[in-house]
């Protein structure tokens, strides 16, 4: 019953980029001429819950159905900031979250591997050269003892059209781990990219994403 009654995720996403200053309608203002602004927020559910949901659990001991999750991005010329927001989580326990490249499904493995800046040749990439808090988007959090965390993230580079569009979360913090949970998210890229490379990050295609440690 929870998972039919529930699983009709309030998902709200909202993107800006470029065209000047301006109210997104989510809270943000001022987003500028060269910037992108997105963020989403949905309540899991599993894969089979009658009514779909962009957050989806694939592990409801730590990811309970009808858990909250909440991801923000902001980016500007230079630099990028991803943040994270749950409820509901398991009191106590360490996740490890990252951004991945392609959309939530069904099977864990749907959302593909890490988005990577520098996208390592090797592939399935597992170099710690590659896979560290510095290439990759990592939001690790301890739930606290009311299931709720968060967790920032800031670099000095953007997202490649259509290269990143998802945050998963983990069963351990790190640069790997079982996916217990994963949300499809409209990650956005800079007006700038998006014009040299004819695709927008929000739609979750395009090529150049690299894989992290997990697969």
């Amino acid at each position: 019953m929870v998972a039919g009654t529930l699983a009709g995720a309030v998902a709200v996403a909202v993107v800006a980029a470029g065209g000047g200053a301006g109210d997104t309608g989510g809270g943000a203002t001022d987003v500028g001429a060269e910037s992108s602004w997105a963020r989403a927020e949905a309540w899991f559910a599993p894969p089979t819950a009658f009514v779909p949901s962009p957050a989806i659990t694939y592990d409801t001991g730590l990811v309970p159905a009808a858990s909250w999750i909440e991801v923000a991005q902001r980016s500007v010329p230079g630099a990028t900031t991803v943040s994270l927001r749950v409820r509901g989580m398991k009191p106590g326990h360490a996740y490890g979250v990252h951004v991945h490249q392609k959309p939530c499904g069904a099977a864990p493995e749907a959302a593909g591997g890490h988005y990577q800046d520098r996208v390592d040749p090797v592939q399935p990439s597992m170099d710690p050269a590659h896979v560290n808090a510095d290439n990759e988007v990592w939001l690790d959090f301890t739930a606290a003892a009311d299931g709720s965390g968060a967790a920032t993230a800031r670099h000095a580079w953007g997202f490649r059209p259509g290269g990143a569009a998802s945050v998963v979360l983990h069963d351990a913090p790190g640069g790997a781990g079982e996916r217990a949970a994963c949300f499809t998210v409209p990650f956005a890229s800079l007006p700038s990219a998006q014009n040299a490379d004819g695709a927008d990050a929000g739609t979750g295609t395009g090529t150049g994403a690299g894989t992290g440690a997990d697969v």
